[in-house]
C-alpha cells in the first residue's frame, strides 16, 4: 500500500477563530507558525473559545507578510501587525495553565467586544515565552502557544468519511479543527501511530484528542446541533469521553507541504482502545 500523504494544512491565528488553509507552512519550536499566536480573554482573563461564544466561528482570519486581518459580518476588517507590539503584560488563564500573555491593541478588544457582545481583549504570546506542554505527555523542553495542549490535532480524510457514513452526512473537515489531515490511510489509522514523519518533520503522538462541543457548531452560521457528538458517543467512546483525532508534538523545525509523504516508525494499542 503506498504511504499516506500530507493532503491539507490548517493555521488557526487566533485560538477559536475561523483557520486558514495553506499549501506551505514552516514549523517552529512551538508549532506552526503563528497557529494560536493570539487569543481571546475575558474581563477575568480567562480564555474565550466557542465552546462559550459560537459566534466566535463567523470571525475569519486572513494573514499577509505584515499583517493579521480578522474579518466579521457588519464590521470594516480589523487589520493587526504581526510583529509584536508592547502592550499591556497580562497573566492569563487557559484551562488549567497560566502563562503570561500581552494586549494587542484597545482598537482589536473596542471591535472583538462589539461582534461578540462581551467585554474582551485580543491578547498575544512573544516569541521568548515558554509554555510547557503537560509532563504527563511531553518532554521539558515542549512548549506550545494557546492551543489547548498541544502544537499539532492530526486526523484522517479516511477516518472522517467513516465518521460521516456513520453520521449520514457530510461534515467538512474544518468542523474539527485540525491542523495536519492525511490522505491515503484506513480510517482510525492513526489511533495506532506512535512515531511518525511527515516530509522533514518527525512528530510524537502521545494521546488521543478528546472531543468537546465545538465540532457541534457549523463554521459557516455558528448554529449548533447534536452531531457529531451523538454518533462519537456510540462508535468512540471510552471513560466517558468520545476521541476524533491524535495529538501530536514534534521534534524538530521545518517545512511542511502539501504532498509530503508519511512514513509510520512506531505503532502501538488504539489509542483510545475502541475497535
Amino acid at each position: 500500500m503506498p504511504s499516506p500523504l500530507l493532503s491539507e494544512i490548517y493555521i488557526y491565528p487566533v485560538k477559536s477563530l475561523a483557520g486558514i488553509a495553506v499549501d506551505r507552512w514552516p514549523v517552529t519550536e512551538k508549532g506552526l507558525r503563528y497557529d494560536r499566536q493570539w487569543m481571546l480573554v475575558d474581563k477575568n482573563r480567562k480564555f474565550l473559545s466557542q465552546r462559550r461564544l459560537p459566534k466566535m466561528a463567523l470571525i475569519r482570519t486572513a494573514l499577509s507578510e505584515s499583517c493579521l486581518t480578522l474579518s466579521a459580518p457588519g464590521l470594516d476588517d480589523l487589520v493587526l501587525p504581526l510583529e509584536a507590539t508592547n502592550g499591556e503584560s497580562l497573566e492569563c488563564e487557559i484551562w488549567h495553565d497560566r502563562c503570561l500573555a500581552h494586549e494587542v491593541s484597545t482598537q482589536a478588544n473596542r471591535w472583538l467586544s462589539a461582534f461578540l457582545h462581551i467585554d474582551c481583549k485580543l491578547v498575544y504570546q512573544a516569541e521568548k515565552t515558554i509554555r510547557p506542554v503537560d509532563p504527563n505527555y511531553a518532554r521539558p523542553d515542549d512548549k506550545v502557544y494557546f492551543s489547548d495542549g498541544f502544537p499539532f490535532l492530526i486526523l484522517s480524510e479516511s477516518s472522517l468519511a467513516s465518521l460521516n457514513r456513520a453520521m449520514n452526512l457530510n461534515y467538512p473537515m474544518a468542523r474539527f479543527r485540525p491542523n495536519l489531515v492525511l490522505s491515503g490511510c484506513d480510517s482510525y489509522a492513526e489511533d495506532n501511530w506512535r512515531t511518525i514523519s511527515i516530509g522533514e518533520i518527525s512528530f510524537r503522538l502521545p494521546k488521543p484528542c478528546a472531543r468537546c462541543s465545538v465540532p457541534t457548531i457549523d463554521p459557516e452560521t455558528a448554529e449548533s446541533g447534536q452531531e457529531p457528538l451523538l454518533t462519537l458517543s456510540r462508535i468512540r467512546k471510552w471513560n466517558q469521553k468520545v476521541y476524533f483525532g491524535q495529538n501530536a508534538l514534534h521534534d524538530n523545525t521545518g517545512t511542511l507541504n502539501i504532498g509530503d509523504q508519511v512514513s509510520i516508525y512506531k505503532t502501538g494499542p488504539k489509542q483510545p482502545p475502541i475497535v
